[in-house]
């Protein structure tokens, strides 16, 4: 796993932690829906920290927090 798709993936498990829809994320964000649905697909190699800034303000947690997942503990290189 990249750290794009581990992002991705932490996005979608507090989504489903909170049983919460993305449209929803979108509104307490401040982020469109757009750039929530790109951050989760192919379409974008590298999610924004600032945005991902506003969805752990919309949740109410810190960076830190969203990052204190196993996801991100063993992370492939990104440097080739």
């Amino acid at each position: 796993m990249n750290t794009k798709e581990a992002v991705a993936e932490r996005i979608i498990q507090i989504c489903k932690e909170r049983n919460m829809a993305i449209n929803a994320l979108a509104n307490i964000s401040g982020v469109s829906p757009s750039t929530i649905y790109s951050m989760l697909n192919e379409k974008s190699q590298n999610p924004g920290v600032v945005s991902l800034k506003k969805l752990c303000d919309g949740w109410e947690i810190s960076l830190r927090e969203f990052f204190d997942s196993p996801l991100f503990d063993d992370l492939e290189q990104e440097i080739q």
